[in-house]
């Protein structure tokens, strides 16, 4: 998003609509079971966001997906998975960066659940993990990806 420091988005019917205020603090292609089965794809894309910097109008979207720990928020009219939320990312939302119309420029910076990875997928990440990175990883990534990506 060089140069950008705001971004918009909906769902696939637009009744869900996003506003993003700041640049992604990371960006992640995530290659796990789940992932694959919510997307119906070989994986999913996500671009991480200051809580506060995000302002979602429109339907109110619902809980999805597997109730656990990560909370998966889809519109209840397309069923489009939105984002996610997570009591162990603290203040952040991690929104799928295809719901946002600067997917292009949100290249995954990290790859994570690799050891799931479809065996033809080839990700341009610059950072893979069999699972995921430890929380005390994050400042680091999130440093460099602003010196190198944001």
């Amino acid at each position: 998003m060089e140069g950008v420091d705001e971004d918009r988005g909906s769902c696939r019917c637009g009744q869900v609509t996003l506003k993003v205020k700041s640049r992604p603090l990371m960006t992640m292609a995530c290659h796990c079971k789940g992932c694959q089965r919510m997307t119906a794809s070989a994986y999913s894309l996500s671009a991480l966001f200051p809580d506060d910097c995000v302002e979602i109008t429109g339907l109110v979207p619902v809980i999805g997906g597997m109730h656990g720990e990560l909370r998966h928020h889809f519109c209840p009219q397309c069923l489009s998975w939105i984002f996610t939320r997570a009591e162990m990312m603290g203040p952040l939302i991690n929104i799928r960066a295809t719901m946002l119309d600067s997917t292009a420029e949100l290249a995954p910076f990290i790859e994570t659940c690799v050891a799931e990875k479809l065996p033809w997928v080839t990700v341009p990440a610059r950072h893979s993990y069999a699972q995921f990175p430890l929380m005390e990883d994050f400042p680091k990534l999130m440093g460099e990806f602003a010196e190198t990506c944001a």
